[in-house]
């Protein structure tokens, strides 16, 4: 990954193309955008290494209506006004379909471009419920469950399980952190049982949680819920384990895989996040995981198995619609199942998932494990 980081963080936006030598000028352009650089880069990466491996079968298969598919990258750091960016590149390059952006709000105000463009665009990471359920993004789909989900299965587990009665709601103010931290306090108001003794945002990035960490210790929270990624959530679990600050601490898919244990290291242990079903049971799941081992040296992160997916739903629709063209596109992705690694799948009149969803895991000897 060391090397692969070297390659692809020369600088905050950059566009590449991967297309195998000797193809045609006649192809169907299809585009993946996320972070390849900066703290959300694993994210990012994961998800283009499965776009890249669909491509790949898909191409050694004769490609998408006889076309060989070529693969446009775009980084936009998880940054929403890099993303606007990166999505006017790609949509100028000719991109015929997007897989992307990674976070939540990159893939809202991208969206925007993607949208005006007549352009389906299909996300293996983002979860913001309104990129579904506001009826806004009308183009979008994606190959996760939405926040809502998640914040279904957090608060559920929360009461029931972990028997808390005083939780924290902290985020990082971004759609996708603030966004799925609002649905929990929904959640926990409607359930009852369950006090809400912080509800508050921090500043991204920070150097120190200091602050944050004293209010915590204050609440006498018996569970911190944090909304938002890896890279904040672990010096943030750093600092209330030092202080020996008394509390449980979970997250949501943002904080989900080798991330957050490999910054945090022992201080992650404990630690509980929601992320997609374990599927490593399917064949052909298994099957990626070896050729992606052999290709990296390494397991596959986060959202490497939903990228596959993502791909390979564009190619599906596309073969049904027997077109590329933006309405007959659309229809199909209403009307397709796809046998993907993830199981068989397919997607409902919102542009959710059907046929996944997630599950809770904690960090025992350093690694992420299924506990529900």
């Amino acid at each position: 990954m060391k090397a692969f980081f070297k390659v692809v963080a020369v600088a905050v936006f950059s566009m590449v193309v991967f297309a195998a030598p000797g193809f045609a000028a006649d192809t169907v352009k299809v585009a993946n955008a996320g972070a390849l650089s900066g703290d959300l880069a694993p994210y990012g990466i994961s998800a283009l290494r499965g776009v890249e491996m669909a491509v790949e079968d898909i191409n050694a298969k004769g490609g998408i209506l006889g076309k060989k598919v070529e693969l446009l990258a775009g980084d936009d750091v998880c940054k929403p006004e890099v993303a606007v960016n990166v999505a006017t590149k790609l949509v100028s390059d000719g991109a015929q379909m997007v897989v992307g952006h990674v976070c939540s709000g990159a893939t809202i105000a991208a969206n925007k471009i993607y949208k005006d463009a007549n352009i389906i665009l299909i996300s293996s990471s983002a979860t913001n419920d309104d990129l579904t359920l506001s009826g806004e993004h009308p183009n979008f789909f994606r190959t996760i469950s939405n926040d809502g989900a998640q914040a279904d299965l957090m608060t559920d587990f929360a009461k029931n399980e972990l028997k808390v009665k005083k939780v924290a709601l902290i985020h990082d103010k971004g759609d996708y952190g603030k966004g799925q931290m609002e649905l929990a306090k929904a959640e926990f108001d409607k359930m009852g049982g369950v006090d809400i003794v912080l509800f508050e945002g921090v500043t991204t990035g920070a150097m120190d949680y200091t602050a944050i960490v004293q209010k915590i210790k204050r609440s006498d929270a018996e569970l911190v819920m944090w909304g938002g990624y890896h890279s904040d959530a672990s010096k943030i679990i750093q600092m209330l384990k030092k202080k020996r600050v008394d509390t449980l601490f979970m997250g949501a898919d943002g904080i989900y895989g080798d991330n957050l244990p490999n910054l945090a290291g022992k201080y992650a242990e404990g630690v509980y996040a929601t992320g997609p079903n374990d599927t490593s049971s399917n064949p052909m799941h298994q099957a990626l995981t070896k050729e992606h081992q052999k290709k990296y040296g390494e397991d596959p992160g986060t959202f490497f198995i939903t990228g596959y997916t993502a791909m390979q739903s564009l190619a599906t629709a596309a073969e049904k619609a027997g077109t590329v063209d933006y309405d007959a596109m659309r229809a199909a992705m209403f009307e397709i199942t796809v046998d993907s690694p993830m199981g068989q799948i397919g997607f409902d009149e919102k542009g959710d998932i059907v046929g996944a969803g997630f599950s809770v895991y904690r960090v025992m000897d350093g690694k992420y494990q299924q506990v529900n």
